[in-house]
């Protein structure tokens, strides 16, 4: 009986089965059926226009499911412009609305089964050694001084937009020996400075003419200074070869501070301290994905919000064992990011996201822009800073960044700004910040002057870089590299009319306009600000036009219109896009396509919630990716 049960349970499965494989064709046939009737003309072959093949939906090559993997960029992107209604060009013909919103459906549909079909995939990070950044704050936590020996090493090299990608960040000759000059010289201040000897050796014998216990506690002294320096506890070969390094150094009558500075110069010299190593020995591994252990979650926990070592809390839930599921790691998240040391993700993570470092190489025309100098420059940086601090550690939304109705300003920012009613303690304060409305038509970081300089040339604005720098850092949605032979923008034409004019001249070629149509209205949107970030109603002669029309139809008149349309249409995928830096950060890698299921769960998780900060942290540190990692096989 139950086997002829189980028998026609399995028919019944073996059917629907068919009957969703039969769904699945006859949708795929459909869909290439309207791309051949609106798309294909243009959009098939080595010539396709802009480089997008539609051959991967061909239902006469098989499944197009089949081929999503190797596609999933330009499949999003055959998304983008179906919704935005960019596609087909408004002088071809037009599938219906029905038609439209099936294509997209199913176009939709193919990357939502990808996911699923990844959804244990968590890639894999590659050793990672500390960048400077990192050094600076280990060294700082570990010994108490603040000595930032690592401004003098050479530049940490950058991948997919952050400095601690474990891919790039090499370590050159050069390099060496700066670390072990640094270990030699972090020894000598330490036996140099009573409390920092205290924080480093803690331990004292009982009994000093004991030679025996003084031994055993110089032991522990260095044992205990290794487990901190690794991050972990360490083994016990490593401690026997400390143990004898001690020893030798003994017996060279070398004194016992010596022998001390000796050990901290090891450990501090050692990959296990400069590289931050997880061990897929002896780990066990579910179909080839291991959970990390306790102490590399405590890693990855510290130097993702602190660009630091794990303080003693996160040391003694590893200890014990407590710092392994999801609730565990994301009860530390609210704590950690209260901590003064979480200033790091503002300088270390939005620094690059939002390119704030790029400022020191930034100058505009000194003839032109009389009034810049660097002690404005550094207020511009503060202010965007300070915003994002703001929803850092008050948990606050990140949609704020889009369209805060307030902004940080000192003495020298707000005198660029034209508030006259600023008042400060001291009319040379550069320090004296105040949270202050937003002022006149500003709304939120694109609106910063900090962003506004970024996106400039030196002598004139550039829609188009402003433009971009939206695309790229806010909505994850890079326009490809223009075409070949195609000329810059030259500087001083003004007999070609406003810059809007030239602009349109310029891109003129429809192979142009494709990306630039709505890359250059959301630039020009900030028109009204000049290369410096102050406001302007007129460039030169001419009366500055911020109006533009988004693909889609979405029309604004000044720059607060566009951000409302920014906040209200592209939350969902500024959010994803945020949701994608701060993962690439956490990890120290770059993203692959079978990411995209964690992405758009964290996504999801903290639009639930009114799209708060702490909740897209919490979201990143109990994600797969964060928590497992695919085995070095």
């Amino acid at each position: 009986m139950r086997q002829g049960l189980v028998c026609g349970f399995g028919m019944f499965l073996l059917l629907l089965t068919a009957q969703v494989a039969r769904g699945q064709s006859d949708g795929h046939t459909k869909a290439w059926e309207t791309l051949g009737t609106y798309c294909t003309d243009c959009h098939l072959g080595d010539s396709a226009e802009g480089g997008i093949r539609l051959e991967l939906f061909d239902t006469a090559l098989g499944d197009p499911l089949k081929r999503v993997g190797q596609n999933v960029e330009l499949i999003e992107k055959i998304v983008l412009v179906l919704k935005e209604q960019q596609m087909p060009p408004a002088d071809m013909d037009q599938p219906s609305a029905q038609e439209r919103v099936a294509l997209l459906e199913w176009t939709e549909g193919l990357l939502r089964d990808f996911d699923i079909g990844n959804t244990n995939r968590t890639g894999r990070v590659t050793v990672r050694r500390l960048n400077r950044a990192e050094y600076n704050n280990t060294i700082r936590d570990l010994t108490g001084l603040e000595l930032r020996l690592a401004n003098d090493f050479p530049s940490d090299d950058v991948g997919n937009g952050f400095d601690n990608i474990g891919d790039v960040l090499t370590l050159p000759p050069i390099l060496m020996e700066k670390y072990l000059g640094s270990a030699q010289r972090v020894a000598e201040e330490v036996l140099k400075d009573p409390a920092a000897r205290a924080r480093v050796f803690p331990l004292h014998a009982t009994d000093p003419q004991n030679l025996e216990e003084v031994a055993a506690t110089a032991f522990q002294n260095a044992n205990r200074f290794a487990s901190q320096a690794f991050r972990r506890p360490i083994t016990d070969e490593e401690a026997m070869r400390l143990r004898a390094l001690m020893v030798r150094a003994w017996e060279a009558d070398v004194s016992p501070p010596e022998i001390m500075g000796t050990v901290i110069g090891a450990v501090l010299a050692s990959p296990n301290f400069l590289y931050r190593v997880e061990d897929d020995a002896g780990t066990a591994a579910v179909d080839g994905i291991r959970p990390l252990n306790d102490f590399e979650l405590a890693s990855r926990l510290s130097y993702f919000l602190w660009s630091s070592m794990p303080d003693q809390t996160l040391f003694d839930l590893a200890q014990r064992g407590e710092l392994h599921t999801a609730e565990q790691l994301a009860a530390q998240v609210g704590r950690m990011l209260a901590d003064p040391k979480a200033q790091a993700l503002v300088d270390n993570f939005a620094g690059q996201w939002l390119q704030l470092r790029d400022l020191d190489n930034m100058s505009p025309d000194p003839e032109m822009f009389q009034g810049f100098d660097d002690e404005l420059r550094r207020a511009m940086r503060r202010e965007t800073e300070l915003v994002f601090w703001r929803i850092v550690s008050e948990n606050r939304s990140v949609l704020e960044l889009l369209d805060a109705d307030y902004t940080y300003v000192n003495h020298r920012l707000a005198r660029h700004y034209g508030l006259d009613g600023f008042v400060s303690t001291s009319d040379k304060s550069v320090d004296d910040w105040k949270l202050v409305p937003a002022v006149g038509m500003r709304r939120g970081v694109i609106m910063h002057s900090s962003i506004l300089l970024l996106t400039s040339n030196p002598t004139r604005t550039s829609p188009v870089k402003r433009g971009k720098w939206i695309l790229d850092n806010l909505l994850a949605e890079p326009p490809p590299p223009p075409p070949p032979n195609v000329p810059e923008l030259g500087e001083g034409q003004e007999a070609l009319g406003s810059l809007r004019q030239r602009m349109e001249q310029h891109r003129a070629d429809p192979n142009c306009a494709v990306c630039h149509t709505k890359m250059d209205a959301l630039g020009f949107g900030l028109e009204n600000f000049d290369v410096v970030g102050a406001w302007r109603n007129t460039d030169g002669v001419e009366k500055i036009d911020s109006t533009g029309e988004l693909p889609g139809g979405k029309s604004f008149q000044n720059p607060v219109e566009l951000v409302k349309i920014l906040t209200e249409d592209k939350s969902k995928e500024f959010v994803r896009c945020l949701a994608a830096k701060l993962l690439t950060y956490s990890l120290g890698r770059g993203l692959g396509v079978t990411d995209r299921v964690h992405v758009r769960r964290v996504s999801e998780q903290v639009q639930a919630d009114q799209n708060r900060f702490q909740t897209m942290i919490q979201a990143i540190v109990t994600s797969p990716p964060f928590m497992y990692q695919e085995v070095n096989q």
